[in-house]
């Protein structure tokens, strides 16, 4: 992984135009290709970036990164303040808590509760940014990636939004539409959801286990 801290300016140029005026800011290139760029807040949310696979071209003082669909990020240096690589090696992954990963569990067992006549295709289909929970098929055959969370809140939005960009890039698998799910979902996640066209299903974990009443609820 690079880490540069530089004095910028950012101009995006692709499905809508979009300019970062000039600021100290982060810029995180990853092994995997894909270049970030953070400010000092925002949680974890770069301000903007360009996922893989894309192509990083150095100018003198200009960075211009290009991905498959044309669209450019051009990153213009002022300052550098700090520039160093670290080879972070292979990580093992996220091990989610016992309840996501058991109500993961549940739903690839039970396509069903997503429709009549939906089919498992995968658990953990794999993207370049990280596995997508399940990869479903619904009743006319159309792919459907769903998220599931514990509680859902917008970074899980955000993450699933990420994912069915670069899905939709494939043309095994696209068209590919997005559902999130949890066992509860804040309602500003629910508005940006719906807002991207990604449906929201609330699943009730005990149920599920058939616990409660021995039944399958859907809410």
């Amino acid at each position: 992984m690079r880490l540069v801290v530089a004095r910028c300016t950012v101009v995006y140029a692709g499905r809508l135009d979009a300019r970062l005026d000039e600021a100290i800011r982060l810029l995180m290139v990853k092994a995997d290709g894909s270049v970030l760029v953070h400010a000092d807040g925002g949680s974890y949310k770069p301000l903007n970036w360009m996922s893989p696979p894309c192509v990083l071209v150095e100018r003198e003082g200009v960075w211009e990164v290009t991905n498959k669909a044309g669209e450019k990020l051009e990153i213009t240096l002022h300052e550098v303040m700090h520039d160093t690589a670290h080879e972070l090696g292979e990580d093992p992954g996220l091990i989610k808590d016992g309840v996501e990963a058991h109500l993961q569990v549940l739903l690839s067992e039970r396509p069903q509760v997503f429709g009549e006549g939906w089919t498992l295709v995968r658990r953990e289909h794999p993207t370049a940014i990280g596995p997508v929970d399940l990869l479903l098929r619904d009743h006319n055959g159309a792919y459907v990636a769903v998220e599931i969370k514990r509680r859902g809140e917008i970074d899980g939005v955000e993450q699933l939004t990420r994912y069915l960009d670069l899905m939709n890039r494939d043309p095994a698998i696209s068209p590919v539409r997005g559902i999130f799910a949890a066992q509860e979902i804040k309602p500003q996640a629910k508005t940006l959801a719906v807002d991207r066209g990604i449906e929201c299903k609330v699943f009730d974990y005990d149920a599920l286990r058939e616990i409660d009443d021995g039944k399958l609820r859907l809410f």
